[in-house]
């Protein structure tokens, strides 16, 4: 039975040593609680660091702390302390997550801390290949393990893989000035389906994708030579039941099961009936805007100092990577503003900002939740924020009033908050003053509808949708027409070359038997394709034809010394071996020099393209070209040239990445007709890539075997992965 491989940095478990035994709890969070169906109630493991590294456990209970995960079905992944100052201090906290946070000035290059988060995000791939079988699912978490993916997938290339990211992706100005770029995208990639928490991000890393691998990418779906990535937005709930429950509870506690915390609000109200609190609460960060917030409640107390006295600020900073010097410094200067604030506003009975630099235990938070009027969270950059969520929940009479950043991910799913520009302290002000002064009436029917939506999209909903997601990727990827050339399907395929005795081979070029490069006089075939083709050709009762869009002098030139037979120009031209060209169709040429003005006109607007001139047709290449211009661009052309051309008998061919005009009529079907018609064959073979082939496999007869590079929509029979899979395949015809 298949199971469910959940893998995050961390185990839903905390373990920790005491008076010589492993003691372990479950954590709370999250992610811990939006899979816990997954985990808990179906066949899945959970693979993870048990947050010790191998110095903290004493030998003798390294067997224990792992049988103790495997009773709540986890599987602990241990490493050592120089290992994690790599990994996780390192590359994952002073690398990733600053600039990811678009906090540049805090990234750090360290080369060994790469190397460290390589090796570490290989050693959870490697847990998880040893606990793999055929027709599970994995799911990988968070941007510790951005290689974990194709790690996997290197392994076990029928995986069904999906990853998501609960920290923002930067934009592609931003991401590209990671040094190990294309590394972190392609280690993506190794996934089927890459969630993000909202359509920005999901935006952010498709431009990201474009435009450094070069990738097709079609609204949400990357194309790979050998499969599609899915790529959308999930945004995660919270366990919507958990806090509403909590809240309900809260309000029932008899006043001898209050918290001490709980009394003292209770008191400060009774003291002070009409005053407001307003919430804080976040981990100690500088993502997430504290002294900016701070700094914006003094200004609302100078603008507004008829509330002096009549205000607080209740703020919770949960310590974070207290180790590492920038947020040494962010603790630092916090004391600091609020001692100042503190000195400068406070009177004999009043203090404006009450800070706690703990974390508290859930039952304060629900105090916390339930007892403050206005919540003010106003993160600079922000992946989520469920803390937003988890205060709208918890208002049992749904009042209370949420004042929100509007570079959080809940921003967009928050509207009914009160949003604003966590650096717009004027803005800030004014929303602290509108929440004082909205009406219970106008506060209860914004909550209402917020509850409503957090309710229906619940952390369970988020996880199921992504899972119903990424088992649909598997179902897209077997529906597929084409079928993989598989071991046995080779081997029946040389089975038939074998005993043929006419036997015709058509091979496209570009795409095909090389890669493609920026600039087509780059794709000159290199010593062991000449080899190859020649020996192809040299084989009793075989015909290879190379077919391709190239211009007739460039692949004379290229294929002399090889007795092959050549199609230019997508069908226009063709050289019998060792004989000279000849015109396959009637074509004219005058055209032009009348269209060429048009498409130079986009290459000055379009920095990177450039024409290429054939005999019969011209092409506008836009490989080097940024993607989206060159495809916003490529669209206008073709729109252009189809109105200039329509009574010239000529015809536009969209290529990968370039724009052909030509004669209408003329293709590589129409071509390869024509030479079946003179040749006697029993064994008809085609190759090709883009959908210029296309029109090869549809003309070709139905016996043929005909073949796509790439898994694209295609008329071909079957599909090879890349141009190394199409050089394999053909020295297997030399081998039979």
């Amino acid at each position: 039975m298949s199971k469910t491989i959940i893998i995050s940095n961390r185990l839903p478990l905390q373990i920790s040593i005491k008076k010589g035994k492993s003691v372990v709890t479950p954590s709370v969070g999250g992610l811990a609680t939006g899979l816990k169906s997954f985990h808990r109630d179906g066949d899945s493991i959970w693979i993870g660091w048990s947050g010790l590294t191998t110095e903290e456990i004493p030998e003798k209970l390294l067997n224990e702390v792992s049988e103790k995960a495997k009773e709540a079905a986890c599987i602990a992944v241990n490493f050592t302390e120089k290992e994690i100052e790599g990994f996780y201090y390192g590359f994952s906290n002073r690398s990733i997550w600053p600039l990811f946070h678009y906090f540049m000035e805090f990234t750090e290059w360290e080369t060994w801390h790469w190397e460290t988060y390589k090796s570490v995000n290989q050693k959870y791939a490697d847990a998880v290949i040893e606990h793999y079988n055929d027709g599970d699912t994995i799911w990988v978490h968070d941007y510790q393990l951005l290689l974990v993916p194709n790690m996997i997938r290197e392994q076990r290339p029928n995986a069904n893989i999906g990853f998501f990211n609960h920290i923002p992706f930067p934009s592609y100005e931003v991401f590209r000035t990671m040094p190990w770029r294309e590394e972190i995208l392609n280690g993506l990639l190794g996934a089927d389906l890459i969630g993000f928490h909202t359509y920005d991000y999901e935006r952010h890393f498709l431009s990201s994708v474009s435009r450094i691998l070069r990738y097709q990418v079609n609204f949400n779906e990357v194309s790979l030579p050998d499969r599609m990535v899915k790529v959308d937005s999930f945004p995660m709930g919270i366990d919507y039941k958990k806090f509403e429950q909590a809240a309900i509870d809260h309000f029932e506690n008899s006043l001898e099961n209050q918290s001490d915390l709980q009394r003292r609000l209770d008191h400060h109200r009774k003291g002070a009936p009409e005053a407001k609190l307003i919430l804080s609460i976040d981990r100690l960060d500088y993502t997430k805007g504290i002294a900016h917030r701070i700094r914006a409640f003094e200004y609302f107390l100078e603008k507004y100092p008829q509330y002096i006295e009549k205000i607080r600020l209740v703020m919770l900073a949960v310590p974070s990577r207290s180790e590492v010097p920038q947020y040494q410094l962010l603790k630092k200067e916090i004391d600091g503003l609020v001692g100042r604030i503190n000195g400068k506003f406070a009177s004999v009975s009043w203090t404006p900002i009450w800070y706690f630099y703990r974390s508290m235990p859930f039952t304060n938070l629900i105090d916390l939740y339930a007892s403050c009027d206005i919540a003010l969270l106003t993160p600079i950059r922000d992946g989520m924020n469920l803390v937003a969520k988890e205060y709208v929940a918890s208002r049992k009479d749904q009042t209370g009033v949420l004042i929100l950043s509007e570079m959080t991910g809940a921003a967009q799913e928050m509207n009914e908050a009160l949003l604003i520009n966590p650096n717009n302290f004027e803005q800030i002000s004014d929303a602290i003053h509108q929440a004082i002064q909205m009406p219970e009436e106008e506060q209860i029917k914004r909550n209402k509808i917020l509850q409503k939506r957090l309710k229906r999209y619940d952390v369970e909903k988020w996880a199921n949708d992504f899972m119903r997601a990424l088992c649909k990727t598997q179902e897209n990827r077997q529906s597929n027409k084409a079928t993989l050339i598989s071991d046995d399907i080779k081997e029946s395929i040389l089975s038939d070359f074998k005993k043929s005795k006419n036997r015709v081979l058509f091979l496209d070029y570009d795409g095909t038997l090389v890669d493609f490069v920026d600039k087509p006089e780059d794709a000159k075939p290199d010593g062991e394709l000449i080899t190859l083709i020649t020996q192809l050709a040299n084989m009793k009762n075989i015909t290879v034809v190379l077919i391709s869009g190239r211009d007739k002098e460039t692949l004379g030139t290229w294929w002399k010394e090889v007795d092959v037979e050549l199609i230019a120009e997508h069908g226009v031209w063709a050289l019998k071996s060792n004989k000279e060209w000849r015109l396959n169709e009637n074509v004219k040429n005058d055209w032009m020099e009348s269209i060429r003005p048009d498409i130079e006109a986009f290459v000055d607007r379009t920095p990177g393209s450039f024409i290429e001139e054939k005999n019969y047709s011209l092409a506008w290449h836009y490989r080097k070209t940024d993607p989206d211009l060159g495809e916003k661009r490529a669209n206008e052309l073709s729109n252009v040239l189809k109105d200039l051309i329509s009574n010239h008998g000529l015809s536009v061919l969209e290529g990968n990445k370039v724009l052909e005009i030509k004669s209408s009529g003329v293709n590589k079907g129409k071509a390869a007709t024509k030479f079946l018609l003179r040749k006697e064959s029993d064994f008809i073979f085609a190759i090709g890539d883009d959908w210029t082939d296309e029109y090869l496999f549809m003309e070709l007869p139905e016996s043929a075997i005909t073949v796509k590079v790439g898994l694209k929509n295609t008329n071909a029979n079957y599909y090879v992965n890349n141009t190394k899979k199409v050089r394999e395949l053909l020295q297997g015809f030399l081998r039979s």
